[in-house]
């Protein structure tokens, strides 16, 4: 049976018709309406993110959509939704967002994708666990901040494409294993060309940043999903291969505020996902999928603006930043360790965070330097791209939480006047052991993390942006759901280190 996912058995390009990169969402119910009928639209999908991240869905017909459904929304089991609700409490709400509606490529038969808000029916008010939410009450608290009105994101989500990956375990046996056409560990596999032999060309680990084809094998893949972001109303800047073998690669949106910039995160991993599926392929935004290379970051443009105007940018400052700037960084590496459980929320991101391969372990500010937590990058001197890079998060976060995380964090190192430390303009891990051991760096595991959210949260809970109940559930859940079982289960290594003891 045909995959119904896949509009064919063989990889199709996605046609983008003359002028949809003008795309605009709408605004209106009307306007979703008359997006329904200039596509031929059949079906509409309902879309919402659960507490780690995923993006759930189910579909309705035409006749379901009336000015009602936006109004009251349309019903959902919320105890079977990770990190949701009890057995006891099950009925939820969705509630469309008409802005974010763009018609979905993949599916065969015309289909309308719409972001939802989750909502509690018996209150009638959004639901405090939904990520959505979270996002969307920071935002009103930059706004009532009065420090600024916007605030900016602009994140560099890596993530590769492999041929296949298989694993699994249980009581008896655990494997993981990937394969590429790229991958270094291939230079010596008969590929079948031309009667066998190997068609070489395989990126050296730590080698894989901008070689063109035939190297980078993954060039059409890359733009067929530029395009797809760009028919969603998108906009895309830039898309390269990245540093590691084995198909690592980068696609870079342009910057949005925060709540839009979550949205089109999960439209991006979606995206990637499902055009490298129509090419035979996988995508993952797994941090660390390749022992002994480059892992994948999410690393966090973010700026401050009031009245049109860049919070961040002073002429005479340090790298060109004013001191908002400087005490927003401030609030960052304070409150880093804390941060880490949203914006490196996985066991497998602390196979990231380690020294090397340009991981940002130290909690520093520099400018250009790349293995400081809080980089400003230098490539313009205009006042609107002065920003600060946060580089520790990496994709498997749920962008609505780490988000919002992060602008908390820097809003109250801006209300406390937070000092960053003195810039580190050197590479840090060359610095003598007296002088290193002077700079903090982030938490080692996922355990230290949630520690330190336990014992660090009140930023988070300031106009209950984050409720206690959203911070304790995340706490349980990533101990119950992962670090448990990640901890329990042997190691292939251990049978490697102590077999033989």
């Amino acid at each position: 049976m045909p995959d119904p996912v896949l509009s064919s058995q063989r990889p199709t390009p996605l046609v983008v018709a003359p002028g949809q990169f003008q795309y605009t969402r709408p605004q209106s119910v009307e306007d979703v309406v008359a997006l329904i009928d200039g596509h031929g639209i059949e079906i509409v999908d309902l879309r919402f993110t659960d507490l780690p991240g995923l993006w759930q869905h189910f579909s309705i017909t035409l006749p379901e959509v009336s000015t009602r459904l936006f109004e009251d929304g349309i019903g959902f089991d919320g105890s079977s939704i990770r990190g949701f609700q009890e057995i006891h409490e099950s009925d939820m709400l969705l509630k469309p967002d008409c802005t974010t509606a763009f018609v979905d490529p993949f599916y065969e038969r015309p289909t309308l994708a719409l972001i939802c808000d989750v909502v509690d029916p018996i209150l009638r008010l959004p639901y405090s666990r939904d990520p959505r939410y979270i996002a969307r009450k920071a935002e009103n608290y930059v706004a009532s901040s009065g420090i600024a009105d916007t605030c900016f994101f602009g994140p560099e989500l890596e993530f590769f494409i492999f041929d296949s990956i298989r694993f699994g375990q249980d009581a008896h046996c655990g494997f993981y294993y990937i394969e590429s056409a790229e991958a270094e560990w291939n230079t010596g596999r008969d590929e079948g060309a031309f009667g066998g032999g190997n068609l070489g060309y395989k990126a050296r680990y730590k080698e894989g940043y901008f070689p063109v084809p035939p190297h980078d094998t993954l060039q059409d893949i890359r733009s067929e999903i530029v395009l797809a972001l760009m028919g969603a109303g998108i906009q895309v800047e830039v898309h390269h291969h990245e540093v590691a073998t084995a198909g690592q690669n980068e696609i870079d949106m342009r910057f949005a505020p925060l709540l839009r910039m979550a949205d089109n995160v999960m439209i991006y991993k979606y995206m990637s996902k499902n055009v490298a599926r129509r090419h035979g392929k996988v995508a993952t935004f797994m941090p660390k999928p390749i022992f002994g290379d480059n892992a994948s970051g999410m690393h966090c443009h973010q700026s401050l603006w009031k009245d049109g105007r860049n919070l961040f940018f002073d002429p005479s400052g340090y790298a060109l930043t004013s001191e908002t700037c400087r005490w927003y960084i401030g609030g960052l590496l304070k409150h880093a360790p804390a941060l880490m459980a949203f914006c490196a929320p996985t066991t497998n991101s602390y196979k990231r965070l380690v020294p090397g391969y340009e991981a940002p372990v130290n909690l520093a500010m520099s400018q250009r330097n790349r293995s400081a937590a809080a980089r400003i990058p230098m490539y313009s001197d205009s006042a609107e791209s002065k920003r600060v890079e946060f580089r520790c998060p990496d994709p498997s976060a749920n962008a609505y939480l780490a988000f919002a995380a992060m602008v908390m964090a820097g809003l109250d190192g801006v209300n406390n006047r937070i000092q960053p430390g003195e810039p580190l303009d050197k590479n840090i891990y060359d610095l003598p052991p007296e002088q290193a051991r002077n700079v903090p760096q982030v938490p080692g595991s996922l355990e230290e993390s949630l520690r330190a959210l336990e014992d660090d949260n009140d930023f988070l809970r300031k106009s209950d942006v984050f409720t206690r109940d959203v911070i304790e559930t995340w706490i349980d859940y990533k101990r119950v759901h992962e670090i448990d079982p990640v901890r329990l289960r042997p190691h292939p290594w251990e049978f490697h280190l102590y077999f033989d003891m």
